[in-house]
């Protein structure tokens, strides 16, 4: 990331923020073909909105990321943009999830957001980076 800014035609900002979320129940579906699937989708999507993924899981069973963002977009906007298409787009490709989530609910209801000036970036990195390696009751996808 090093001193990156973001330049508009009247603006300079380094705005960055760590965004978790949950599958609903926190079942452990992120899995497999679901968890690379899910991870393609919020590359996509954050491409889609100029925003810059820095770091990022998927795990079994939530999402962290941590991203940089203009000053333009909102973090709940941009959050209900990365569930709400993840959610309709793996509900269609994988039918195993209609059975556990009869509901069309894929994601937990809510999600939290950090500003990374109250922490370093250095120390949600390293967060992120404890991720990367895989414990005995869930694997983890990393987005980059």
């Amino acid at each position: 990331m090093g001193n990156y800014q973001r330049k508009g035609s009247d603006t300079v900002s380094r705005l960055s923020c760590h965004i978790v979320w949950s599958t609903k129940y926190r079942y452990k579906v992120l899995k497999g073909g679901i968890q690379s699937r899910c991870r393609k989708l919020l590359v996509e999507i954050c491409n889609a909105q100029d925003v810059e993924l820095l770091k990022g899981v998927v795990s079994s069973d939530h999402v962290h990321m941590h991203i940089e963002y203009a000053p333009k977009q909102r973090i709940s906007f941009l959050v209900k943009q990365m569930k709400g298409r993840t959610s309709r787009k793996l509900e269609l490709e994988f039918s195993s999830l209609g059975k556990t989530y009869w509901g069309k609910h894929f994601w937990a209801t809510g999600y939290g957001a950090w500003s990374t000036g109250n922490i370093t970036d250095e120390m949600v990195n390293e967060y992120l980076e404890h991720h990367r390696k895989p414990n005995s009751d869930t694997s983890n996808f990393i987005l980059e």
